[in-house]
């Protein structure tokens, strides 16, 4: 009997030290995610609402709505798609024209010193120029817009994941990210206008729904339709997609990118209309291209300037053009994979540099940019000069245009096939590798060399402020390396070398970004060639499953790195082994059906919370329960408007009459409601407010017995902000507290329970360690 009351007394010593645990997570405050690092600056991070608030309210509101209103919603949603594709393709096209008219004045003026023999000159022209592009667009990042630099696909990618941080889809991040994206590419760094042109389209989506400006004097009654988060997160991924689309004039594989690599949730009806951004980007572009052809467009403007149609027509291949494939896809897989591992670290580096304010970033840009000229400069000297092969179409050696057949340093009738590599636009560089019929053109050391410079130019030049993508500094390493792979295959291979090239541009791009469907159908737009597509889906299949087991992809590193909360589709072994009840933190901040305006006032003042539950406690109920959710923006909205009562009773019927849809329509970029703006009397505060009508009377609830990977999975198909946890007893108070996206990170959850470390997501992944040894076996 002794032993089985000390039994009893230690369990139930146990029980009262678990409540306790329990009771301090939720006095305790989540500090974890809080902020992040975009473009430069640390910043605070809020989520976006995309559930559909349902209130008296709003019932109300949507009742009066009749057929006529429908119609113009649908209308103008179609109309902005339209727009959205427009402007899309037109900044597109103006990109590219502009990149090869800059890039062209600065090649032609060094390749004519070149001719002169006055080659001190001409290197002093060529990184000159360059120097004074990158240094521009790296000012104007850093000074007007930092949210502008890198490629902009990881803030796209998280913004449709939820996450809204300031600034990235600002008019002036969209004007930065266009004029720094054509000063970058033009100063031959090794970045592309591919991912920018993403970030661009989906600028353009978010400015067009934004419902106009106040300070620019929009304010049409048709233009606020959209102020909401869910309408504006399905024009982002249009715009998404129709920036893809404009990059590479592929408007199917533009739609299957927003669907496969940046959104979180889909639709049928967003499929549809992101196919329609797509198609009239493909047009605005065909229209403008055709302009062109009539050569009104300056130095390199004759028309393909987006696509690479340059493959043979006919593609035969056997069986015995199998195993180089293979091998193609498994090398692409270690070579993306040790691409974004080192991509990773020189950004961590470059981190720290920024770190140490403006002067330093300009530094660093101004350092990659010197280096970068002297490699595209000096390395061609070390590539010997060769006959122009007979019986060609093109003229040999190409002088004062782009070609295959750059002269550089060679005398009459001879080319340099280093410098044809070097000495280009990264589109005509890649048009170069990819055609047809020149497998005798470039010589194994050269490309050899171009490989590796390629390579590593690439991961260096990303980190810079200013606008730059990696999307086609990958496909031309990659077919370099395809091309490699040609030529040491040698009589052994049937195919051409240009296709290894649009194989090896398959393989780096799977191994890095871990794109299936939507890069082997841009593949496939860009080179106009259908018979590829077998091959394509070989090298992209193998190639992301050799990378998968390294690391993960380049855009959720780079995520991660910026400190963006971005929720991950699958949960964490460790997320089944806890309930919600045991991430939840406190304190929680509740409002009773009728409150006290100084109550509110005061809790909006004295937390950052943006959800708050209401309670219904007698006599407007029998016993207390839980009403509803209100959000921050709708009690500001109320104190605003300051339509009080004077006691603690039920408003009338009508007590939503003083207000409007547009009064709790949420605003785009800009200054937000803050409660620090609102003057209130001391009378005032003692007067209440009946927050029934405002209340959303369906949020989502999960009792606090469901385990945590399965509220993730639910808070992240769904789209949502809060999530309240609800008692299993109905005893205790009718909520427990508030799920947000930060009490799912992996941050917040292993530091309350760190003995889960060691039960995380491996993914059968090798550990750094064993990549270490595994490539220096490789040297």
């Amino acid at each position: 009997m002794a032993t089985a009351a000390v039994v009893a007394e230690e369990e139930e010593e146990m029980l009262l030290d678990e409540q306790h645990r329990i009771n301090l997570l939720r006095l305790a405050s989540n500090t974890t995610s809080q902020v992040a690092i975009v473009g430069a600056h640390v910043c605070p991070i809020e989520s976006l609402d995309y559930e559909l608030i349902e209130n008296e309210f709003f019932k109300q509101d949507w009742r009066s709505r009749g057929r006529a209103y429908i119609f113009r919603y649908v209308t103008l949603k179609w109309s902005l798609c339209f727009l959205i594709g427009a402007l899309a393709g037109a900044v597109g096209f103006f990109n590219n024209l502009a990149v090869e008219n800059i890039a062209g004045v600065k090649f032609v003026v060094t390749s004519n010193m070149m001719l002169s023999r006055k080659y001190g000159w001409a290197f002093a022209v060529f990184a000159g120029s360059n120097f004074v592009l990158t240094m521009f667009a790296s000012v104007i990042t850093a000074y007007m817009a930092p949210a502008a630099a890198g490629s902009g696909i990881p803030e796209v990618k998280a913004y449709l994941n939820g996450v809204d941080a300031p600034g990235i889809f600002s008019l002036r991040t969209l004007v930065v990210k266009v004029v720094g994206c054509i000063a970058a590419v033009s100063s031959s760094l090794h970045v592309g206008k591919a991912g920018p042109m993403v970030h661009t389209g989906a600028c353009i989506a978010s400015i067009l729904g934004q419902g106009g400006s106040r300070k620019y004097h929009l304010t049409c009654k048709w233009l606020r339709y959209f102020k909401n988060d869910r309408d504006r997160r399905d024009l982002v991924t249009c715009g998404a997609g129709a920036g893809v689309a404009a990059a590479f004039r592929a408007p199917v594989g533009g739609v299957l990118f927003a669907l496969e690599s940046v959104s979180s949730w889909w639709r049928s009806a967003l499929l549809w209309r992101a196919f329609f951004t797509a198609a009239v980007v493909a047009v605005v572009l065909r229209a403008l291209i055709d302009i062109c052809k009539s050569g009104k467009c300056g130095l390199f403007g004759k028309g393909g300037l987006i696509m690479f149609d340059v493959t043979s027509d006919t593609v035969a291949y056997h069986l015995v053009d199998l195993p180089p494939v293979i091998l193609l896809g498994i090398i692409g897989g270690i070579l993306g994979s040790f691409y974004n591992f080192l991509l990773e670290k020189v950004l961590r580096i470059y981190n720290l540099i920024n770190e140490k304010g403006t002067g330093y970033k300009l530094l660093l840009a101004a350092t990659i940019s010197i280096f970068t000229s002297c490699c595209l400069f000096g390395l061609p000297w070390l590539a010997s000069c060769r006959s122009c092969p007979a019986d060609l179409s093109e003229d040999c050696p190409s002088i004062g245009r782009s070609g295959n057949f750059k002269k550089f340093q060679c005398p009459p009738d001879q080319y340099n096939d280093l410098a044809s590599l070097f000495f280009n636009t990264n589109d005509d560089t890649i048009r170069n590798l990819y055609s047809a019929g020149t497998d005798a053109v470039f010589q194994k050391s050269s490309i050899l060399l171009f490989f590796v410079t390629s390579y590593f130019l690439g991961i260096m030049s990303y980190g810079l402020v200013a606008p730059s993508g990696l999307f086609v500094p990958v496909i031309l390493t990659g077919a370099t390396y395809g091309r490699l792979v040609g030529i040491l295959m040698g009589k052994h291979s049937t195919l051409d070398h240009g296709l290894f090239a649009v194989l090896g541009s398959a393989s780096l791009l799977g191994g890095s970004m871990r794109m299936t469907v939507s890069v082997c159908v841009i593949l496939l737009e860009l080179t106009n060639n259908l018979l590829l597509l077998p091959l394509v889906m070989l090298v992209l299949l193998i190639s992301k499953t050799v990378a998968d087991t390294f690391n993960a992809n380049i855009y959720d590193l780079i995520v991660k790195l910026k400190g963006l909360p971005y929720l991950e589709a699958h949960a964490e072994p460790y997320m089944r082994q806890l309930t919600v009840s045991d991430v939840v933190t406190g304190p929680l901040q509740t409002f009773h059906g009728v409150e006290k305006v100084g109550n509110i006032v005061h809790v909006l003042k004295t937390t950052g919370h943006h959800g708050f539950p209401v309670i219904d406690e007698p006599p407007f109920s029998d016993s207390p329960v839980l009403f509803g959710l209100i959000l921050r923006a709708h009690l500001l909205v109320l104190l605003k408007k300051k339509e009080f009562l004077h006691t603690c009773a039920l408003s009338s019927f009508d007590a939503s009459k003083p207000f409007s849809a547009d009064d709790f329509a949420k605003r785009g970029s800009g200054k937000h409601d803050s409660i620090d703006d609102i003057e209130l009397t001391v009378e005032e505060m003692e007067m209440y407010i009946d927050l029934h009508p405002f209340t959303n009377t369906s949020p989502y609830t999960v009792v606090e017995t469901m385990s945590l990977a399965k509220a993730l999975i639910l808070f992240r198909e769904v789209g949502l902000r809060h999530l309240l946890v609800v008692p299993k007893s109905s005893s205790r108070a009718p909520v427990v507290g508030i799920l947000t996206r930060h009490d799912f990170m992996p941050e917040h959850i292993l530091g309350l329970h760190p003995f889960l470390l060691k039960s995380r997501w491996k993914r059968l992944r090798f550990g750094k360690s064993t990549i270490i040894k595994f490539f220096s076996s490789l040297c």
